[in-house]
């Protein structure tokens, strides 16, 4: 795994207080579009403490409420409230959030006698025997070739001989000269003394933080590096 800390470099207006975009390498791209594979039970758990927009975290809690016997013989609140991520095979990018337990390689079951059917909760019933289905079943990636090695050797999901441009709205792009001074005439900046480069240090703290925004603002690195909770 690699290190739980990423640098970026953000170019900031700060006559506007916004920041315009973030200058990235791939670790920091890994991680945002590693978000897409939290289940909402996970993101809900990780932003409890932080706040959450909307009601989903009400119907969390009442989850977590909710007495065991009410719930079907062969279910479990966990299912709902930790559910497992499903890490890509070869996955190497550093998600940060995944301290959560729940954050890990997803595991498979089969009954005892071994009939065709896979689950992911060990307290399912064998359609065909009606035993539990709690046999692990070994996970096997696919085999490589020689070329798909060479390749995916960095892991995660984008390659790193890349610069990457992630604009405040989290719009993600590979950095160019022309694509910098495009974003300038866009966003209307008159004074270039107004603009100020700045790296900061982006760990889980800020993950949360982003993750959080991302559900929420249009503006979401100026909301986690300068404060700003605007629409």
């Amino acid at each position: 795994m690699a290190s739980t800390e990423i640098s970026l470099k953000l170019l900031i207006d700060t006559k506007c207080r916004k920041v315009l975009f973030a200058e990235v390498g791939k670790d920091f791209v890994d991680f945002l579009f590693a978000l897409l594979s939290f289940p909402v039970g996970t993101v809900i758990r990780l932003l409890l403490k932080n706040g959450m927009v909307g009601c989903l975290s009400n119907l969390y809690e009442s989850i977590e409420k909710l007495n065991e016997t009410y719930l079907q013989p062969n279910q479990n609140k966990d299912t709902l409230l930790k559910p497992k991520v499903a890490v890509v095979s070869g996955y190497d990018a550093p998600l940060l959030l995944t301290e959560d337990e729940s954050i890990n390689r997803k595991q498979y079951y089969m009954c005892s006698n071994y009939h065709h059917n896979v689950a992911d909760n060990p307290k399912a019933i064998c359609p065909a025997c009606k035993r539990l289905m709690n046999t692990e079943i070994p996970f096997v990636a696919p085999t490589r070739t020689t070329s798909d090695q060479i390749s995916s050797d960095e892991g995660g999901f984008v390659k790193g001989v890349v610069t990457y441009m992630v604009m405040d709205d989290l719009v993600v792009k590979p950095m160019s000269t022309i694509s910098g001074i495009t974003l300038l005439n866009k966003f209307n900046v008159q004074e270039l003394g107004s603009l100020e480069e700045r790296v900061v240090t982006f760990d889980m703290a800020e993950g949360l933080k982003l993750l959080k925004y991302s559900l929420s603002s249009k503006t979401v690195l100026s909301s986690v590096f300068l404060g700003n909770t605007g629409p």
